[in-house]
């Protein structure tokens, strides 16, 4: 008998060339522009807070904390993304143990009311019908927009004033119809989509984060 010889064939191994050299194109002399004049954008943005009117909306939100009352937050398109995250870092993230979570709601996230409001009466109502379901007098609005002539937004802040709810705008565009409307305003002039929406996640970290940091202040300085 004849054994027959099996030969196992490997591919071969494709040489790794090196990395070419790093060379700096007028392509990415064109990014570096472009994100050195967007991060001054965004900047100018920051420079047009104003921290009084941030710790009001801190104080209030502590408020409604100890009280009970609900904080619901609304948005459109990239906004409804913030209000999402917006109600995360309030609800969880600025927790501390042993004292009220804040009851935060984002009314962007049912797509089944949104979907059957939208189709059954209009999109304008999309947040106050669910405010008219859920707000109760005391409670707090916060309305996130670019541009502050959001027609649901607008409908949905009126009827929060109708129902007692202290009511606050995040507003880009320097302000828009929504500027009058609001209890509280915090606006900037930017026209830029991008830096006003990044303002709005900006404000968020800081307000949730603060919040946690006086909590934690207060409960320390009242064990010791």
């Amino acid at each position: 008998m004849h054994t027959s010889a099996f030969r196992v064939m490997l591919p071969a191994v494709p040489s790794i060339a090196a990395p070419p050299a790093v060379h700096t194109t007028r392509r990415d002399m064109c990014m570096r522009a472009f994100l050195a004049d967007y991060v001054a954008q965004l900047r100018a943005v920051l420079d047009e807070l104003d921290p009084d009117r941030l710790q009001q909306l801190a104080d209030r939100v502590n408020e409604a904390r100890m009280a009970g009352q609900t904080v619901f937050i609304i948005g459109n398109g990239g906004s409804a993304a913030t209000a999402s995250h917006f109600c995360c870092d309030l609800a969880k993230g600025a927790s501390i143990e042993g004292l009220p979570r804040i009851r935060a709601l984002s009314l962007t996230d049912n797509t089944s009311m949104i979907s059957a409001v939208g189709n059954d009466i209009d999109y304008d109502s999309i947040f106050s019908e669910q405010l008219d379901v859920l707000a109760r007098a005391g409670d707090v609005l916060i309305a996130i927009t670019a541009s502050g002539n959001s027609p649901n937004i607008l409908k949905a802040v009126e009827f929060a004033k109708q129902r007692g709810l202290w009511t606050v705008g995040l507003i880009g565009f320097g302000g828009g119809k929504l500027k009058a409307l609001v209890d509280l305003d915090i606006t900037v002039s930017s026209r830029n989509y991008g830096c006003v929406e990044d303002l709005h996640l900006i404000l968020d970290h800081v307000l949730s984060q603060y919040l946690k940091h006086q909590s934690e202040s207060s409960r320390c300085s009242q064990t010791t």
